[in-house]
C-alpha cells in the first residue's frame, strides 16, 4: 500500500454468512484500524426466513458496532441469487428494505454492484462482441440469451432502490455500471442526490472517450470515488494516476486491473481540485456520515 501511494483501503469481504464479518474484522483491525476498513455484507440465503429484513438488519448493526463502515452488495443479487422456491432474488426486493433503511440510520454507505458491462449483456460471444477474448476465458459472464435478467432490468431494480431509501448513501460501483453511456449515468447522478459511483475496474471505457469522460468528471467531481478492484500492486495504481492525471494517449489500461477489451486509452489529466475529491475527500465526506450520528 506504501508503495502504491494508498493510505487506506476497503476490504468488501465480511460475509454475514458464518459470521465471517466477525473474522474479518478482527484480522484487518488487528493490522491497523487506521488503514483498512470493513464492509458487511448481508447472507440472502436467510431471506426466506420470518422477519429476514429486520434479522440482518440487526446483524449488520452489530458489526458496526464492532467496527464496519459500510455494506457491501455483490452483483449476485438479481442475476444469480435465488429463494427456497427457484425465484430470481431481485435487488428491488420488499424484505431487503430494512438493510437498506438500517445504513441510512446508522449513516454507513452501500456499495452494490449491479448487472455488468453492456458487451456481457447485449450480444453473442462472436467476433463482433468487442469483449470477445475475455467472454471466452470466463463463459459465465455472457448472459445473452439466458434467462438472466436484462441490464436495463438490473439497473431499473437498482434504481428503485436508490429512490425508495434517499435518507441512505449508495455508491454504484463500475461508474453505475454503465461506463459505456455517461449521459445516462449524469441524469441519474441529477435525480438521486444520495448516488454516488466509483471508477473501479472502468479506466478501460472512461478512457477510450477521454473527452466526454473528463468532462463528465469534472461536472460531478463530488460525487466520483477512486477504487480499483484489484489489490494495491503500485504498478496497477501507476496506470490508474496516469489515466487521471496525464494526458498521455494510446496507452494500455490492462495493468491497472486485468484484460478486458482490445482498446488503448487515453489520459484525462484532470485538475488538482479535482484528483483531491476523487482520491479522498468525496470518500471521506461519506464516511464521516457515520461519526456524524454518533456525536
Amino acid at each position: 500500500m506504501d508503495k502504491a501511494g494508498v493510505w487506506m483501503c476497503a476490504n468488501l469481504d465480511g460475509l454475514s454468512e458464518n459470521d465471517l464479518y466477525k473474522e474479518n474484522l478482527s484480522v484487518y483491525h488487528a493490522i491497523s484500524r487506521e488503514r483498512f476498513l470493513v464492509f458487511f455484507s448481508p447472507d440472502f440465503s436467510r431471506i426466506d426466513e420470518t422477519d429476514f429484513g429486520e434479522k440482518e438488519a440487526e446483524r449488520l448493526e452489530e458489526a458496526v458496532r464492532m467496527g464496519a463502515r459500510g455494506l457491501q452488495i455483490y452483483k449476485a443479487l438479481g442475476l444469480t441469487l435465488k429463494d427456497k422456491n427457484g425465484k430470481l432474488i431481485r435487488i428491488d426486493d420488499p424484505r431487503i428494505d430494512p438493510i437498506w433503511a438500517k445504513c441510512g440510520e446508522l449513516g454507513i454507505p452501500v456499495m452494490i454492484h449491479s448487472s455488468d458491462p453492456k458487451a456481457f449483456h447485449d450480444g453473442p460471444v462472436d467476433k463482433y462482441n468487442e469483449r470477445y477474448e475475455e467472454l471466452i476465458a470466463n463463459p459465465a459472464w455472457a448472459y445473452f440469451n439466458t434467462n438472466i435478467p436484462s441490464k436495463e432490468d438490473l439497473l431499473d431494480q437498482r434504481n428503485r432502490v436508490i429512490e425508495r431509501h434517499p435518507n441512505t448513501i449508495f455508491i454504484a460501483a463500475h461508474m453505475a455500471n454503465l461506463a459505456e453511456d455517461l449521459g445516462r449515468v449524469a441524469l441519474w447522478l441529477e435525480k438521486y442526490p444520495n448516488l454516488y459511483i466509483d471508477i473501479d475496474a472502468r479506466i478501460s471505457e472512461l478512457g477510450r472517450q477521454p473527452y466526454t469522460a473528463r468532462k463528465f468528471m469534472i461536472k460531478y467531481q463530488d460525487r466520483i470515488l477512486f477504487a480499483t478492484d484489484t489489490q494495491p500492486n503500485a504498478e496497477a495504481y501507476r496506470v490508474h494516476y496516469r489515466f487521471l492525471e496525464t494526458d498521455d494517449e494510446f496507452f494500455d489500461p490492462a495493468p491497472a486491473h486485468k484484460f478486458q477489451a482490445r482498446w488503448m486509452i487515453y489520459g484525462v489529466y484532470l485538475p488538482d481540485e479535482v484528483l483531491e475529491k476523487i482520491y479522498n475527500k468525496n470518500a471521506i465526506k461519506i464516511l464521516n456520515r457515520y461519526k456524524e450520528e454518533i456525536k
